[in-house]
């Protein structure tokens, strides 16, 4: 038997409302008050590499370092930090991956509005095979910190 990131047996995850790039999931940040985008990386991603500089951003890892398993409880502190099945939640990771993953298995949930943030925060490799230069929430010139 296969058990899903909420341990529903034989579950194939939804698909999410689409992929969208950075900038307009920037753009829908601003336009909606109630938007909130999700960074589903790991700490040591958040710490070295640097995160998004907007408002409402949630720190939720959907996957837990070092061990890489997916977060259990994901689902649980999406709800404790108070956003409804109805809220547009934005998923960015690094490239794309992960983030589609975590809004798929909250639309299987009944999560109305999950997209995906294309490209995700560091965007694909370079020629170098470098991160950060191609694409990304980075790349793009939007807002970011780094700690």
């Amino acid at each position: 038997m296969v058990r899903s990131a909420f341990g529903i047996k034989n579950r194939v995850f939804s698909m999410h409302r689409g992929d969208i790039q950075p900038a307009e999931a920037f753009e829908r940040l601003k336009a909606n008050p109630q938007a909130v985008l999700v960074d589903v990386r790991t700490a040591p991603e958040w710490a070295y590499v640097g995160v998004p500089a907007v408002e409402r951003l949630l720190r939720l890892s959907w996957q837990v370092y070092p061990s890489m398993q997916t977060n259990l409880d994901f689902a649980k502190e999406i709800e404790r930090a108070g956003l409804t099945k109805d809220t547009e939640l934005l998923f960015i990771c690094r490239s794309g991956a992960r983030s589609g993953q975590a809004a798929a298995a909250l639309t299987g949930i009944g999560y109305t509005n999950c997209w995906n943030v294309a490209q995700g925060f560091e965007g694909d490799r370079d020629a170098d095979g470098h991160r950060g230069t191609i694409g990304g929430w980075k790349a793009c010139g939007l807002p970011w910190v780094q700690s």
